[in-house]
């Protein structure tokens, strides 16, 4: 034991006089409780903790040499030494086997008995200590993988919330598409669950469907607000986008899985897409994934030329294109979601996007209370 505390100590004999002579050669010094069997040593050791059990090999029932299992089991911290009247190597051989830590003959010198014991106590001793030092290990580790999740989520939360409001500006520039980046996010990540992604792949998924238009900074206004139909030569200009938006994203190492979506959310699963042409497994997951979930934004939705079409004309305008322009397997995962679920995810990024515009109106507003306050 650490310190002066005393150690306890259970003798287990058969033999009362041997469980007396052991009992009164430790008691001054250690907690000594005695037992006549391996049974009842049992009983003892569901009822109290020991550091060390001194133990007879030959008994009645249950031997010395069943017991030890049964006390390391019960007790891992608990060191055994056992007692053979058996001139044999063989019984200590096994008994150390068995997880012993030492052995006497009987009869036995007291003094050996003695250096026996003091051995065994140091040897528990560092066995405590070291469960108490991986212990509080363990808790340190505990406790700084806890701060630096949080610490990591705090700055995810910012990353997200800096995307946002990139995303908002962006969509300021065209506002045929307001508020588009947080629906397809929502409808992207439901997909991507029922799809089966990894966190990983979930995370890429998120902040490429948030950006995946970023490019188009890149596009003129004259050409991105154009009212009319767009000709040859300003469509090859817009369909330049995912290439910019890749080259933005480029070097963000939290955002690479990200600028896969931005650089491939055109490619098509027939080949017929741009910029690269890519087809079926060439395009990256993600981009399959937001590629269905854009398709059936964009159907529902309204716009200013027409109205945005139900539920199902958008499933079946996926189902007609399976197979050309997206992932049939990804076409599948839409079906398996249930409709419900889809107008719930339509109606919540509306009250988010209501309340995003209320808290910007409400900042504008003290903005400018502000600002005549200053003046006056």
């Amino acid at each position: 034991m650490l310190g002066d505390e005393r150690s306890r100590i259970l003798i287990v004999d058969d033999e009362p006089e041997i469980t007396s002579i052991l009992h009164d050669l430790f008691a001054d010094l250690h907690e000594c409780t005695t037992a006549g069997s391996a049974e009842e040593a049992i009983e003892q050791l569901h009822a109290n903790t020991y550091e060390l059990v001194i133990s007879d090999i030959t008994m009645p029932g249950m031997s010395g040499l069943e017991l030890i299992p049964r006390v390391k089991s019960m007790s891992p911290n608990t060191v055994v030494v056992m007692v053979s009247g058996m001139q044999t190597v063989e019984s200590a051989i096994d008994a150390l086997r068995l997880g012993a830590f030492d052995y006497v003959m009987k009869p036995f010198d007291l003094r050996q008995v003695e250096a026996v014991v003091k051995r065994a106590l140091e040897h528990q001793d560092l066995i405590v200590s070291k469960q108490r030092y991986e212990d509080h290990l363990e808790e340190l580790v505990e406790q700084r993988t806890a701060e630096l999740d949080h610490a990591l989520n705090s700055l995810e939360d910012a990353y997200r919330s800096t995307l946002r409001a990139l995303t908002a500006a962006l969509e300021t520039r065209d506002l045929e598409t307001h508020g588009h980046s947080e629906r397809v996010v929502t409808y992207s990540l439901r997909l991507g669950r029922e799809y089966g992604l990894d966190s990983a792949k979930m995370k890429a998924l998120e902040f490429g469907s948030l950006l995946h238009d970023i490019g188009k900074i890149g596009v003129p206004d004259l050409i991105l607000r154009k009212p009319a139909k767009l000709t040859d030569e300003e469509w090859v200009l817009m369909r330049e986008h995912p290439v910019h938006g890749q080259l933005i994203l480029r070097g963000i190492e939290f955002l690479e899985g990200a600028a896969l979506v931005v650089g491939q959310h055109h490619e098509k699963w027939d080949g017929s897409g741009y910029p690269l042409g890519l087809s079926e497994e060439e395009i990256d997951i993600c981009a399959r994934i937001f590629s269905v979930a854009d398709a059936y934004d964009a159907i529902t939705s309204d716009r200013v030329y027409r109205k945005g079409k139900p539920y199902e004309a958008a499933a079946r305008e996926l189902d007609e294109w399976a197979g050309k322009q997206f992932d049939p397997a990804v076409v599948e995962a839409f079906h398996r979601v249930p409709k419900e679920d889809w107008a719930t995810l339509h109606a919540q990024s509306l009250v988010k996007k209501r309340d995003e515009f209320e808290v910007s109106r409400m900042v504008r507003m003290l903005e400018s209370q502000l600002e005549s306050a200053v003046v006056t």
